[in-house]
């Protein structure tokens, strides 16, 4: 067994009043068991799988900060004025949301998913396809990466962990062949 699914009720005892009823999906990953608990009990409505899913998916905005802050330089302030420091910071976001556009749509271009795309490598790439345009070749910026991205290095690499994560996750939750 490497899945549990079930209904329980918080807060049973005098010490703990709180009386509210949750699901909690339990799946063993490797040899560890690892528990989510989700208040939507129908798990037609949102399945296993999909909990674990939302768990991983959530240091999404983590991962985020970390780019505008590391990468777009958010860390550092250039002014100290109100105004100076919303603009800064408006602009960083602005810029990020052109970013992950670029990404998604070279992804689609390259037949990739977005996660195996490099942001970074894609906003390090922007200075070439900005020295073309200097030099007035005026390139499609999507076409134009997506056409050197061996050779900007756009594609993560598949690491030895990303494989047995991978297969672990197959095994989990791909049905079993009918005998």
């Amino acid at each position: 067994m490497t899945e549990r699914d079930e209904i329980i009720t918080l807060g049973q005892y005098r010490s703990n009043p709180c009386h509210s009823t949750v699901r909690l999906v339990s799946v063993l990953w490797g040899t560890t068991w690892y528990d989510y608990l989700t208040n939507v009990l129908d798990s037609e409505q949102l399945s296993a799988e999909e909990v674990c899913d939302l768990y991983i998916r959530r240091w999404q905005i983590e991962e985020a900060f970390l780019l505008t802050k590391r990468l777009l330089g958010l860390a550092y302030l250039w002014v100290g004025l109100t105004n100076g420091v919303q603009i800064q910071i408006l602009t960083t976001l602005i810029f990020y949301t052109v970013l992950t556009q670029i990404v998604q749509d070279v992804a689609v271009a390259l037949h990739q998913p977005q996660e195996k795309i490099s942001v970074e490598m894609v906003f390090r790439s922007l200075y070439y396809v900005a020295k073309a345009f200097s030099r007035g070749e005026n390139p499609d910026v999507i076409s134009y990466l997506a056409e050197r991205a061996q050779l900007f290095g756009l594609i993560k690499a598949e690491r030895q962990r990303h494989r047995e994560k991978e297969a672990l996750h197959r095994q989990l939750w791909e049905p079993l062949p009918l005998s």
